[in-house]
């Protein structure tokens, strides 16, 4: 049964857990379950999608119980009037603070502006052995994307070579075997946090990250707080 974070007649929010796909897709001729149609079957009801994560991504994901629901939030995303904050934990030490402002070309060949705030919450360094490092340095940052490209902050992180870990193919291979063989962590950790929706009225969504986020917050020593 998946969470729900909010709902009222025309909305409903659920935190999507890492691995389930918002709908059906070619990509993943694999996937026998779908968050629509998990959730459809939950409350009875026919859902519209509003926006997307990926399978991989965790969080926040809201969807319409009408079309006119539909269209009208959609309006609202390419307007840029939805707030998304995301959190992830990514390889090495980032800058307290950054703006990425980094154009990205989508799977049509376009490309298109893309732009992401980074706020760290948190480093840490663990002494665990890779290659020529004695120690293991990580990050953990709050992501704020002011534009909605496919894989925007998985590419825009590997763009300014903090990769998330887990990230493939955008990732670092040496990092994810490193979490695979030594801590069993499959898991992309990316997280979406927190919906603002600022019209026609105001709805704030925030989701727990996944017990296996958690998880890899402890392992790494990391400090996380959810306000």
């Amino acid at each position: 049964m998946l969470e729900i974070l909010y709902q009222d007649e025309n909305l409903i929010a659920i935190n999507k857990p890492h691995g389930l796909l918002v709908h059906r897709s070619p990509i993943a001729a694999d996937a026998t379950e779908f968050a629509i149609q998990i959730l459809r079957n939950q409350i009875d009801q026919y859902v519209y999608p509003c926006h997307r994560l990926d399978r991989k991504t965790s969080g926040v994901l809201l969807f319409a119980k009408n079309k006119e629901t539909q269209s009208a939030i959609n309006l609202l995303f390419q307007e840029r009037k939805v707030k998304k904050e995301y959190i992830a934990i990514v390889r090495g030490w980032t800058e307290d603070k950054t703006h990425i402002d980094y154009p990205l070309t989508n799977d049509k060949g376009i490309t298109q502006d893309a732009i992401t705030d980074l706020v760290t919450l948190d480093r840490s360094e663990i002494n665990v052995p890779l290659g020529k490092y004695d120690t293991q340095r990580y990050s953990l940052v709050l992501l704020k994307p002011k534009t909605g490209r496919m894989h925007q902050l998985r590419k825009h992180m590997a763009h300014i070579r903090h990769p998330i870990i887990g990230d493939r193919p955008h990732g670092c291979n040496k990092q994810n075997r490193l979490f695979r063989d030594r801590w069993q962590m499959m898991t992309m950790m990316l997280h979406a946090r927190q919906l603002q929706l600022i019209e026609p009225h105001y709805i704030n969504m925030k989701s727990r990250p996944s017990s296996e986020f958690s998880r890899v917050i402890s392992i790494l020593d990391l400090s996380y707080s959810e306000n």
